[in-house]
């Protein structure tokens, strides 16, 4: 039985080396093993994501400095601690490793109590880093992200759009008639709703989407490669899931205004103002309804 959960990715061309850590490691971690660096980018990409990488220095082809290049490169994996693992114990190596983003250098022969001495240390660094990242970028009450970080991951998943002639959505939410709530049933009641309406965006969407707290009872999904044709088909989706909410006996519903990338958008502030726009003319229309 292992202790915990936490996955470390091994990477060494040589194969004895590479069962020799995993030996040490698999009562305690899932190990993941890569020969190359190709395999080692892909695994590191891979569910489920590694906690930390045990990195070879010296391998043909891509040796551990290009790979850890890639890694650094990769936004998907940039926040993975790798330990650089080497029979080469000159300084100099160890200074451009850890200068190039390693966490750590863990020279030949392997002591077992060491190499699991650093790997605790590590991940216990990165989860306290992972928390703090995390209360950073999501909103305490609907466990969604914030506004904050919808503005940056926005920014980018437009600019990215832009880039590949990409479609790009999104959709903003509001909560129909919420002070009413709040002032017919409590605010711990209001709150209750606005954490139901978050999970039902959370659990609806696709893992490439955003699901964010825009403020107050306001939300904004973002949707990577979805027409307005598909958008407005999905946020009539969430519009029938929430009205089937009844939280604490509570009948909600909420309105829903959609746009889309189009040339005249110069930013990812022109989509929320475009959807803003939108969700206005769903209200004014009588609420709980899509406008596009």
């Amino acid at each position: 039985m292992k202790k915990n959960e936490n996955v470390v990715l091994v990477v060494d061309d040589v194969a004895s080396n590479a069962q020799l850590l995993a030996s040490i490691l698999q009562s305690e971690y899932r190990v993941k093993i890569a020969q190359d660096g190709e395999r080692a980018l892909e695994l590191a990409r891979s569910e489920p994501i590694p906690d930390i990488i045990l990195l070879d220095v010296e391998m043909p082809q891509m040796d551990g400095f290009e790979v850890l290049r890639r890694l650094k490169a990769d936004h998907a994996t940039k926040d993975i601690p790798v330990i650089f693992v080497t029979g080469n114990d000159a300084t100099h190596q160890e200074e451009r490793g850890l200068l190039e983003g390693a966490v750590d250098y863990i020279t030949k022969p392997i002591r077992p109590v060491i190499v699991k001495a650093r790997i605790n240390i590590h991940i216990t660094l990165k989860e306290q880093r992972d928390k703090l990242l995390f209360a950073a970028s999501h909103d305490q009450l609907s466990g969604l992200y914030n506004r904050r970080h919808l503005t940056e991951e926005g920014g980018r998943k437009f600019s990215h759009a832009l880039r590949h002639e990409d479609a790009l959505s999104v959709i903003m939410v509001d909560i129909d008639h919420f002070k009413k709530i709040n002032d017919t049933y409590g605010h711990q009641a209001g709150d209750n709703v606005i954490h139901a309406v978050a999970t039902v965006l959370q659990t609806q969407k696709r893992n490439e989407d955003i699901a964010a707290r825009y403020g107050g009872e306001e939300f904004v999904l973002v949707l990577e490669s979805c027409s307005l044709e598909n958008s407005h088909a999905k946020a009539e989706q969430l519009r029938r899931h929430i009205e089937a909410l009844m939280p604490e006996g509570i009948k909600v519903s909420a309105s829903f205004g959609v746009s889309t990338l189009k040339p005249t958008h110069y930013s990812f502030e022109d989509l929320i103002k475009e959807a803003d726009e939108a969700l206005y003319r769903a209200k004014e229309s009588g609420r709980n309804r899509v406008c596009s």
